[in-house]
Parts: C-alpha cells; structure tokens; sequence
C-alpha cells in the first residue's frame, strides 16, 4: 500500500510541475531574447564631396625649413584637426574652418610674417597649427574614420566662405575659453580693431581646465617680475606687493599694479605664463596665490563657446557673426585680394 501511495504522490507532482516548467523555460527564453546586443557602432558619417573653391589654390605653407605648397581645403584640413577637439558640434567644426580660412587670406593679404617665402606657417605661436592626417589618425584611434570624415566636412561644407570687414578679410583670430566674455583687441594687443570686440560668451565650469590654480614662493615671485621691472619694490610683507586690480569688461585684468608699478594684465599672464589674464590673487601660507579662469588671450572666437552654441542649435554662420563684430560673410577667393 505505502508503495502504491508513493508512486501516486509522484505522479501528482510531476503533473502540477510539468506546466511550471514550461512556463519557467518561456520565461527565460524571452529574458534571453531581450538582452541587449553588444553596443552598436556609431554609424559611419557620410564624406562629402570636396569643394571646388579651396581646391582651385594653393597655399605656400613654411614646415619646419620647408616650404610645401598643398591646396586650401588640404591646408585647412590639417588647421582644422590641430586647432579644435575633432569631438566637437559639426557646426563648431565649420566656424573654425570659416575662422581659419579667413586668417589665412589676411596673412595673405598683409604679407606675413615670412618675407614673401611662405603665406603661413605650422608654428601656432606666429600662425595656426597643424597636424596631418596620418598622425591625427594616430590620436584619434577607433573614432578615427569619422572624425576625419567631420573634419573635411566642415571644410568642404563651408567651401571659400570668408569673414570679411568691408569687404576684406579679417585678423580672424580665436581661443579657447573665455571667462564668460571675450576681450577686445585694445584690451589685450595694441591697436583695436572693430570686428574684435568683447560680446559675451557661452561657456563655463563644464570647459576642462576652466579653472586653474597657480602659486610661486616669494622668491620665485621676485626673480620673474624683478626680471621684468626691476624697479619694482618687493620689500616688506608680500600681502602688499599686488594691488588695484583693475578690470575691463567680464572678469579679465586691464591693469594691476605690482611692488608700485603698475602693468597690464596681459603682461602679467606672459610674465607667470598663466593661462589668461582673467586672474584674481592672495597670499597664502608664504605664496603668492593666482586664480586664473578661461584659457587663451581671450579675442575673437571662443572654440568652447562656439562648442556651446553649436549644442544649443546655432549655425556656423550664427557662431562667427556673433564673436566677430559687424562682420559680412562670403565666398573669397586670393584673386579678388589685387
């Protein structure tokens, strides 16, 4: 009897858990089916075909001690690729290859800054820098193919367009982050150009390196500045050397006066090689203290301005009309510079 009555106990069993099996394998099955796949690829970004305008001619570029000579869109390209993160906004891309063209048709246009050997040059401390594509491909890694394709968008997209100031190209010059507000060309060079004024800028703590922090002993406060004034009188207490800050428009130093001489913010940045002149001080724990915000001299464009605006929905065409002051903008070609 006990037999017959554990058989039957087991038969019930597997008849209620056979359809709770099955249910619990569906279950699972369609867990599995909805697993995410590996993440996707980001979609290739379409090349464009190159423009006509850059490509009719050619560009006298000094390397080193040689002189190449490629075309517009080839020179601008590797402007393009140095100048700016190849992440940024398409329209951020095209308002620094339209900033950068038209930089390279005023050196054109006024001679440069090599006696008629070259129109420009790679060094971005006398003209733009430069980087080619294979070594750009090299930094850039598995994104490499479509930041390339972003890059020669932005010039075939914006093919010959040109900033111009009465109908000539301007001093298009550009940086990297204002503090909130660019700086005028009187304010940091000095003649003041009209295209090159101050207009607020779109940026903030969320730019790398925004902010920053540099500090020097007394000591090493003295040797530079005495280096450069050596007037000065850096006796006494240190928390009494930098006085009367004095600021232009936004947050920038127009002038300070250090140990009784009074210099130009501009010249203070170049002095401690700060990041900007857009500084305020302290003396702290036996240190002079600067608190330096932005990065760049501040005039023309702003790169992660631009950035912004481009996020917000704004054109390439919004973004440069809006750094560079009373500006036109048009196809320009070196022919109509004669």
């Amino acid at each position: 009897m006990k037999r017959y009555l554990s058989v039957s106990i087991i038969l019930l069993c597997i008849l209620f858990l056979l359809p709770l099996a099955t249910v619990v394998t569906h279950v699972v099955q369609k867990v599995q089916t909805q697993q995410p796949s590996s993440a996707e690829e980001p979609a290739q970004i379409e090349l464009l075909p190159h423009g006509e305008t850059d490509n009719s001619y050619t560009v006298r570029v000094l390397e080193g001690d040689t002189v190449k000579e490629m075309s517009m869109a080839e020179y601008l390209q590797g402007v393009v690729r140095a100048e700016m993160p190849a992440s940024f906004e398409q329209q951020a891309l095209c308002a620094q290859a339209v900033a950068a063209r038209t930089y390279t048709l005023y050196k054109i246009a006024t001679g440069g800054n090599h006696a008629g050997i070259a129109d420009v040059c790679t060094d971005p401390k006398c003209c733009q820098a430069y980087l080619d594509k294979e070594a750009a491909e090299k930094n850039w890694g598995d994104n490499a193919a479509n930041y390339e394709a972003k890059i020669e968008n932005a010039v075939s997209m914006t093919d010959g367009e040109t900033i111009l100031y009465n109908g000539a190209p301007i001093l298009a010059v550009f940086h990297s982050s204002s503090a909130g507000q660019t700086k005028s060309a009187g304010e940091v060079w000095t003649n003041d150009l009209p295209y090159l004024q101050s207009v607020s800028s779109p940026e903030g703590a969320t730019v790398p390196n925004y902010y920053s922090r540099v500090e020097f002993t007394s000591e090493e406060f003295k040797k530079l500045f005495l280096a450069a004034h050596p007037e000065a009188d850096l006796s006494g207490d240190m928390s009494g050397w930098i006085q009367d800050r004095e600021l232009a428009e936004g947050s920038s130093v127009d002038h300070i006066t250090v140990g009784g001489i009074r210099v130009r913010g501009t010249e203070i940045r170049s002095i401690f090689s700060l990041r900007s002149a857009s500084f305020d001080t302290q003396a702290q724990d036996g240190k002079i203290v600067f608190f330096v915000t932005g990065y760049g001299h501040g005039v023309g464009m702003s790169q992660y301005g631009a950035q912004q605006m481009a996020k917000d929905g704004d054109t390439w065409q919004d973004i440069v009309t809006h750094y560079y002051t009373g500006v036109t903008v048009a196809v320009y070609t070196p022919e109509q510079l004669t």
